[in-house]
């Protein structure tokens, strides 16, 4: 999942749990998501890392 493009559907708070879209097979899954700070809703962000395979931590994609 590194790399991959997504969309922020739950806010991520700074340090806590939020809920992201991401691709897969060639649909959407929602995956939980952390990040270092706080990320709004329906913005676009980037997996920099996999801790399980149904969790990403993500990073505002530019």
């Amino acid at each position: 999942m590194i790399g991959a493009v997504g969309r922020v559907t739950v806010p991520i708070p700074a340090g806590g749990l939020g809920e992201v879209l991401l691709p897969v097979r060639g649909g959407t899954e929602a995956f939980a998501a952390w990040a270092e700070k706080a990320i709004g809703k329906h913005t676009t962000v980037i997996v920099v890392e996999s801790p399980t395979p149904r969790s990403v931590i993500v990073a505002p994609f530019p």
